[in-house]
């Protein structure tokens, strides 16, 4: 607890300092409270606005949180602790990761230069070849390809294009239940997210309104294969979308297609119903390998110059060798082939488990991609019932701000026949939780 760490300081800025070096060393932890601010300021003989000053530049960057009458406390995933899932304990199976059936991966190739010779990468910061293909990619979607532009990987283009565009304090529209690493990621930058509830067929309308009348400045969301629920946009739900979001043009849109080529549904995107300020992400890594950390993004010429401007004071440019690798993946008819076997895979094994929990009287929503969401009333019944029975699942806490409780099960590497037995199990665990605490 905060008693049993010695918080150090004169000025704002060492106070705010000592407080991180707990936080990063372990001393306070997530949900550790912090003295209040009058008793620390008589501690340290400083004056208690020193201390509300270090208080609000902890609060700004993500390390704490104020909870009224309940003080201020160590933010749940602190921006120098992220938050990483619980270590698989040994001889379980693994369904909490969100991780492709790795018979589905193809062989990476050898890494060659493109080219050689000195040069100036920035100069050049996307092979012509892949930006071409890219832009063939999204067109074939339906996406304007008229900017395109490359990243490593989809979190940080994300973390890119909001980092341009919004300060700390500021609001962003996110899915709830959500990807838990976009939760926190906006929680280390210091934004606050505003829920907008999920169902099958990706964020409610009417929720949206609100959270953008409410001040949201950005709004991120998957049009399909939402993590966790599965949700993805109809054509109907769409337009609906777009209808809500051309009242608030000066929002900027941020559609997150992670897992494009094995979502197992049609792509309904935002992104061609004349909005100002958009990107669409994609990356590779469910499909093609997980060490592929690379993105593209379509985006407006105003979010693209603004993405493309801040790239080029950081790291300047994706790696070529990486931008090669992923091109030839692209270009090679075996490694598609796996794709498209992928994807009908999946398709096959969401239905069949979605299918069994039915026939048991459990609901669970799974209209694409790789997992599954369950409703329970008690997360930790149900995942440490499924421990004992062998599985690992994940808790659905992480992925959650306002909406119910419920697991997410990745079902990308469970087969027909294994269906079955997960379901029997699953409906064996919530009837010992009901009959522990109630039906």
């Amino acid at each position: 607890m905060a008693t049993q760490y010695s918080i150090a300081g004169t000025t704002a800025k060492g106070i705010a300092a000592s407080v991180e070096r707990a936080v990063a060393d372990g001393g306070l932890g997530p949900g550790d409270a912090l003295p209040p601010v009058r008793r620390l300021a008589d501690e340290l003989g400083v004056s208690p606005g020193t201390v509300a000053t270090a208080y609000k530049e902890l609060r700004r960057r993500g390390l704490v949180v104020t909870r009224g009458r309940g003080g201020t406390v160590v933010a749940a995933a602190p921006s120098v602790a992220s938050r990483r899932p619980p270590k698989v304990p040994a001889g379980l199976r693994d369904l909490a990761g969100g991780h492709p059936d790795a018979a589905f991966l193809p062989d990476l190739p050898a890494l060659a230069a493109p080219s050689t010779g000195p040069r100036s990468h920035r100069s050049t910061p996307r092979l012509p070849q892949l930006e071409e293909r890219v832009r063939a990619w999204f067109d074939g979607a339906g996406v304007p390809a008229g900017h395109v532009t490359f990243a490593h990987g989809a979190l940080d283009c994300v973390a890119r294009l909001l980092a341009t565009e919004l300060r700390p304090g500021d609001t962003v529209a996110m899915e709830d239940p959500g990807y838990h690493h976009l939760l926190d990621l906006l929680q280390a930058m210091g934004l606050r997210a505003v829920p907008v509830a999920v169902d099958d067929e990706g964020m409610r309308p009417s929720e949206l309104s609100q959270a953008l009348r409410a001040g949201a400045r950005a709004v991120v969301c998957s049009p399909r294969a939402q993590n966790p629920y599965g949700g993805c946009f109809s054509a109907a739900r769409r337009d609906e979308l777009v209808e809500v979001l051309r009242q608030f043009p000066e929002v900027l849109v941020i559609e997150n297609d992670h897992a494009a080529e094995i979502a197992g549904a049609e792509l309904n995107s935002l992104t061609g119903g004349g909005l100002s300020r958009w990107a669409q992400v994609r990356t590779v890594t469910k499909y093609l390998g997980t060490d592929l950390r690379w993105a593209a993004a379509a985006c407006d010429p105003v979010t693209l110059a603004r993405h493309d401007g801040r790239l080029l004071l950081t790291s300047g440019w994706v790696s070529h060798l990486l931008q090669a690798a992923v091109l030839t993946l692209m270009d090679d008819p075996s490694a598609q082939l796996l794709v498209r076997r992928a994807e009908e895979t999946y398709g096959e094994r969401r239905a069949a488990f979605v299918k069994e929990l039915a026939q048991r009287g459990i609901s669970a929503h799974g209209a694409s991609g790789m997992n599954v969401w369950v409703p329970v009333r008690d997360e930790s019944a149900v995942v440490n019932g499924l421990r004992t029975r062998g599985w690992w699942v994940a808790a659905g806490a992480r992925f959650r701000l306002a909406s119910g409780p419920g697991v997410r099960i990745t079902v990308a590497g469970v087969d027909a026949s294994e269906a079955a037995l997960l379901a029997s199990d699953f409906a064996g665990v919530l009837g010992e939780s009901e009959a522990t605490y109630g039906g």
